[in-house]
């Protein structure tokens, strides 16, 4: 699955989560998300000055940005907000941060994605109007057909291609076809999704009148 996972589907999978403060002190933090009796889809975000650890079911990621990073992660709140998001969240900013991932990293190859450029590539080159004139046959058969066979055959069939004697995607392997992983926009939507559950928590707590 790709950045096109859905929030409202997050939003399905935490319904019943609680949250847990296992260690507070400063911005040194341990708390957990889970729902009662499971460990299924249960997260931890564990902060410490300057770094942000988010580890549970979908993986592990740790960000490094400001002393505190649930401050960091509360940026673009507002702003998502106001153009209809639940969760504001900002996967290339964010990925920009990263300075650890498990073995899955956070970005995959998308087959989708790569048939999408190679279309793109041969509409910026003029070369459309040739897609009924057998090009589109070749194209499948030679490039498209590959798009589910991984990124290195993907790509080599692409750069391999030749059309009236010439290659048609010579400098193909600039292009980018991978996209956020399912495992990575999870872990961002949990992120947003727990630290606003911690601020809430923290203005139910404050005596009326004065601000957590």
């Amino acid at each position: 699955m790709s950045a096109t996972f859905p929030e409202d589907q997050f939003l399905r999978d935490v319904a019943e989560h609680a949250m847990t403060v296992i260690r507070e002190d400063g911005v040194s933090r341990h708390i957990r998300f889970a729902k009662p009796g499971t460990s299924c889809m249960h997260f931890d975000l564990i902060t410490w000055p300057g770094y942000l650890c988010y580890t549970g079911d979908m993986g592990t990621y740790v960000f490094q940005r400001l002393t505190d990073m649930f401050e960091f992660f509360r940026t673009d709140r507002e702003y998502k907000k106001r153009n209809g998001a639940k969760l504001a969240v900002n996967l290339s900013y964010w990925g920009e941060k990263l300075q650890a991932t498990d073995h899955d990293g956070y970005r995959k190859y998308s087959a989708e994605k790569f048939k999408t450029n190679v279309m793109d590539w041969i509409e910026q080159r003029g070369l459309a109007g040739k897609l009924g004139h057998g090009l589109r046959d070749e194209l499948q058969s030679e490039v498209l057909d590959h798009a589910d066979d991984g990124a290195d055959a993907a790509y080599r069939a692409a750069m391999d291609f030749v059309w009236n004697g010439k290659l048609v995607f010579p400098d193909f392997y600039e292009v980018d076809s991978e996209e956020y992983s399912h495992r990575f926009v999870w872990c961002c939507y949990a992120l947003a999704w727990g630290i606003e559950k911690y601020d809430a928590s923290k203005l139910q707590a404050a005596p009326e009148g004065v601000a957590a």
